[in-house]
C-alpha cells in the first residue's frame, strides 16, 4: 500500500489495530507546517484512515524524521497506543538504528560521541534557527557509531566516503548529524553541517543548483532510518534506499 503521491509514496511495513509502521522517502514533511502546505505523511494517513478515524481512531506519530530523512517512521492508531508508545520511549524500549553516508574514512570502527545539544540561536547569533551546536548547558545527548564501509567515489568534493550505522541513544533535534560533524566527517548532502552553512541559505534562496550539487554532491542529507524494534513487540528493518544506494554504488575498499 502506498501514498498518493507519486513523488512522494510511502510504504507500510506493518500495520496492526494500534499502529502502522511506515517506510517514508526523503523529501516528505511528516507534519503540516501551515494551512495550506504541501501533502505530508500524517495528512495522507488521515486519508488512508479514514475509516479507523470515523470509528474513534486517531494519527498520532510517534518518531518523527526530518523532511530529508528516510525511513522508518511509527505511527499509533489509537489513543491508547501512542500513550503506550510514549511510555515505551521514556523506557527506552523502541530501539533505532540509522545509515548515514559520510564524507571521509574514519580512523576508528566504533565510536560514541556523548555531547549536550542546545539551539545555537538561543546561546549566540545564528543565521539558521533550527541549527544545533554542541554546548554544556545543553541537553543530554548522545550516539553510538560504527563503521559499515568505506569506498570510493571521484567526485568534484573528494573521492573517500564511509557508509555508517548511527544509534541515537537520545533523541535531541539533529544529533546525528551534529554529532558526525563534531567527528570531522558530516554527512553527505547536509546542507546545515556539513561543508558550510551558507550552502542552506543559498539554498533557500536559489533553490537546488549546480553551484549546490558541486558542493553538497547529493540534494538531500544521506540519512535513513534503517531500523526500528519495539521491547516485545516486533521490529522492522528498511535497507538503503534508491537514490542513497545508487550514489554510493557497490565499490568499497578494505577496513583499516
Amino acid at each position: 500500500m502506498e501514498g498518493a503521491n507519486r513523488a512522494h509514496a510511502f510504504r507500510i511495513v506493518a500495520e496492526t489495530a494500534d499502529y502502522v509502521v511506515v517506510d517514508k522517502p526523503a523529501f516528505l514533511l511528516v507534519h503540516p507546517t501551515k494551512p495550506d502546505g504541501p501533502r505530508t505523511l500524517w495528512s495522507e494517513l488521515r486519508n488512508l484512515l479514514a475509516f479507523e478515524l470515523a470509528n474513534g481512531g486517531q494519527v498520532s506519530i510517534v518518531n518523527r524524521l526530518d523532511r530529508e530523512t528516510s525511513g522508518l517512521v511509527l505511527v499509533a492508531k489509537t489513543a491508547a497506543f501512542a500513550r503506550e508508545s510514549g511510555f515505551l520511549m521514556q523506557q527506552k524500549r523502541i530501539a533505532k538504528e540509522y545509515l548515514a553516508l559520510v564524507w571521509g574514512w574514519p580512523e576508528w570502527e566504533e565510536t560514541t560521541v556523548e555531547a549536550p545539544l542546545a539551539r545555537q540561536g538561543a546561546h549566540g547569533p545564528s543565521a539558521i534557527y533550527l541549527k544545533q551546536a554542541i554546548r554544556d548547558e545543553g541537553l543530554a545527548a548522545m550516539t553510538e557509531f560504527r563503521v559499515a564501509q568505506r569506498f570510493e567515489r571521484a567526485t568534484s568534493a573528494g573521492k573517500e566516503f564511509t557508509l555508517v550505522h548511527a544509534v541515537p541513544l537520545t533523541g535531541r533535534t539533529h544529533q546525528i548529524r551534529v554529532h558526525l560533524a563534531s567527528l570531522g566527517h558530516p554527512i553527505v548532502g547536509d546542507k546545515i553541517y556539513g561543508p558550510d552553512e551558507q550552502l542552506y541559505l543559498q539554498f533557500i534562496e536559489t533553490g537546488w543548483t549546480r553551484e549546490l550539487e558541486a558542493s553538497l554532491l547529493l540534494p538531500r542529507h544521506a540519512l535513513h532510518a534503517s531500523r526500528l524494534a519495539i521491547g516485545g513487540i516486533g521490529e522492522w528493518a528498511s535497507p538503503l534506499p534508491e537514490d542513497l544506494a545508487e550514489w554510493k554504488g557497490d565499490t568499497s575498499v578494505a577496513s583499516r
